[in-house]
């Protein structure tokens, strides 16, 4: 009896040993939760053998890898948007700047030919901020996690009319003819119809805007594909076309906003369309599948 007494005595002290320990153990990492900077790379570690401390530690360590990637990444938008907002502002003031420049020329223009030449020219500025700011407010809501679309079935043959025929005088100062190339005119997609026509829109204005040749649509089965040659194939970086803001500094030239792709990779996004682009010979094809 008195070694039983013994032996549960020795188990007793064993056990409350170890429980002092595991508790010792146990503030030593909260402390180092506590205390751990934010930009720190330390990382936790165990005192203790065993594997349950092992795998505690090891999943605090996985907790604090996935925080740290998350805080990488939202500096990295940061920056991002910080970039992006410059060049927003650069493009929304040199337009404004322009018009204003002009209007003053003309209010000291005695001359009515010219002072009509410079307010023309004030009105073509203005008319450049509208589009970017129209082209602003479309990537807005595509990217709003609110909004509304009217989903229906519709038919995409009759939507790209609709566009083509608002970018007809465009086609015809450049002497361009589009093709169109439909498997089946009445093929349907489920869609919310400003938003497919704000989509073909600004494929349309692409094709337009950088293209050195007429587009090509052409529909087969659940995709429908936008082709335009381009003079420098070479200079686009296909992965990056629908990135806000990825064209900003050549669309400065070309009178565009940067935004347009953007807008119709956000678009089709919120209509469980897949838009993809890709650079074959001299053509550049971008591609909304269904």
């Amino acid at each position: 009896m008195i070694g039983l007494a013994l032996a549960l005595a020795g188990l007793a002290t064993c056990g409350f040993a170890v429980v002092v320990a595991y508790g010792r153990e146990l503030r030593r990492m909260a402390a180092f939760l506590r205390t751990r900077g934010v930009r720190s790379n330390a990382r936790m570690t165990t005192e203790i053998p065993g594997r349950s401390f092992a795998e505690l530690a090891r999943a605090v360590n996985a907790e604090l890898d996935r925080a740290d990637e998350e805080r990488r990444v939202a500096a990295m938008a940061q920056r991002d948007f910080q970039r992006d907002l410059a060049s927003l502002s650069h493009d929304i003031r040199t337009p404004l700047m322009g018009a204003r420049g002009y209007v003053q020329l003309a209010a000291d223009e005695p001359d009515a030919a010219r002072r009509a030449h410079y307010l023309d020219a004030a009105t073509a500025r203005l008319g450049a901020m509208e589009s970017l700011l129209d082209q602003l407010f479309a990537y807005a809501r595509a990217n709003d996690p609110d909004a509304e679309f009217d989903l229906r079935p519709v038919k995409p043959h009759q939507v790209l009319a609709g566009v083509l025929v608002g970018h007809f005088p465009t086609f015809e100062e450049r002497g361009w003819e589009p093709v169109v190339d439909f498997e089946d005119e009445g093929v349907l997609l489920e869609a919310d119809e400003e938003a497919l026509a704000r989509i073909f829109d600004n494929l349309v204005a692409n094709a337009l805007r950088y293209g050195s040749g007429a587009p090509t649509i052409r529909q087969r089965g659940r995709s429908l594909t936008f082709s335009n040659a381009v003079a420098d194939p070479d200079a686009i970086d296909a992965d990056r076309l629908f990135e806000r803001f990825y064209q900003a500094d050549a669309a400065r030239a070309g009178g565009g906003s940067g935004l347009g792709l953007a807008v119709v990779a956000s678009l089709a996004r919120s209509m469980a369309l897949r838009a993809t682009a890709a650079i074959r010979g001299t053509n550049l094809l971008i591609t909304l599948t269904w």
